[in-house]
């Protein structure tokens, strides 16, 4: 159990920390030869364990697919956080993979989120030797691919990832309980966004034929989804369950608030099991809020913890009236205005 957690601990850190934003050398187009050799050097460049990077070796296409998945699974983190305490950056990162905190939850899936999602893409695109379009039988995807159309292929995303994160029996071991947990979290999220797209074929749009495939929601869509599931995470603990011989995880059952009466949390609930410190100021966990920029109306009260906010003014430039003309570009004026700009205190 102790290796299973080890696996998923060196995906999720490779998917958000620094390590993995060295450069890839790129594939170009060079001999087949030539690219295995860059593609067996860019899963060494990432961070994983001797299993992941057999896998990624024998998988051209896959390092690259991982590289997408650690920007997506950033840049979602810090949008969606942009306007807390913690805002996802990369500093303290480490410190706080090691704990059970609201935000490890968060990190876990949406890293294995960010991963799903962009396997199944880069099948349907594709960048993947081994899988192509969905080939889900319940819909007309070979006349799909025959109008030009691939669908988003979500089964081998999922079975792969199973496969990458090596999930086995994890014994009582609470936190990789709980770190699965979140990882299958994230990876519900991508299936719940995947909706069936239609396409009409015919003289006038008449629709004599008809193409449908399946596609997966924006990634934006996931993670606004994840930070829901964030604000009510679920607190929860082992215990042993006699009916079937081993512990399972539990948390206050949701309508009495008793710790006498726990329940088992939803597979869709994001789980921690130690409250996260408050963020505020530096620790090895992130920067604190001090110069943080906050919205005075909205957030500074929270952000600045306390401590008050400065208030400076200053000068912005910006495209304005801005005009097409023939042929083929856009003329535009620069305008300034004054812009009032709020940032916590030390």
């Amino acid at each position: 159990h102790v290796r299973d957690r080890y696996s998923l601990s060196l995906l999720t850190c490779s998917l958000t920390g620094k390590e993995a934003l060295t450069h890839f050398p790129s594939l170009g187009s060079s001999t087949n030869s030539a690219q295995g050799k860059v593609h067996v050097k860019q899963c060494d460049l990432l961070k994983l364990s001797r299993k992941q990077k057999r896998l990624c070796r024998r998988e051209p296409g896959l390092a690259e697919t991982l590289r997408d998945a650690i920007r997506l699974g950033i840049m979602e983190c810090q949008y969606q956080f942009r306007s807390e305490r913690w805002n996802c950056s990369l500093e303290g990162r480490t410190s706080l993979l090691k704990r059970g905190f609201k935000e490890t939850a968060f990190l876990y899936a949406v890293s294995s989120a960010a991963l799903t999602h962009s396997l199944a893409r880069a099948c349907s695109a594709g960048r993947m030797e081994r899988c192509t379009c969905d080939d889900s039988p319940d819909l007309e995807n070979r006349k799909a691919w025959q109008w030009g159309v691939c669908g988003d292929n979500l089964k081998y995303s999922t079975k792969f990832l199973k496969k990458f994160l090596g999930q086995k029996r994890i014994g009582k071991d609470l936190r990789a309980k709980v770190d699965i947990h979140n990882t299958n979290v994230g990876i519900k999220a991508v299936k719940n966004g995947l909706k069936t797209t239609c396409k009409c074929h015919g003289v006038s749009g008449s629709c004599a034929v008809r193409t449908c495939w399946k596609q997966l929601s924006p990634f934006h869509e996931v993670g606004r989804l994840l930070k829901l599931r964030y604000d009510d995470a679920v607190k929860v603990f082992s215990t042993s369950n006699d009916a079937v011989g081993h512990s399972e995880l539990a948390g206050p059952h949701r309508h009495s608030h008793s710790p006498k009466h726990p329940a088992s949390p939803r597979s869709t609930d994001l789980v921690y099991v130690e409250d996260s410190p408050s963020f505020c100021r530096p620790s090895k966990y992130s920067l604190g809020t001090a110069g943080r920029t906050c919205s005075r109306e909205g957030n500074c009260d929270s952000m600045c913890c306390g401590r008050g906010y400065n208030t400076q003014s200053r000068l912005v430039t910006f495209s304005c009236h801005c005009q097409v003309q023939w042929c083929c570009y856009v003329e535009c004026q620069q305008c300034m205005q004054e812009e009032v700009v709020y940032s916590c205190k030390q």
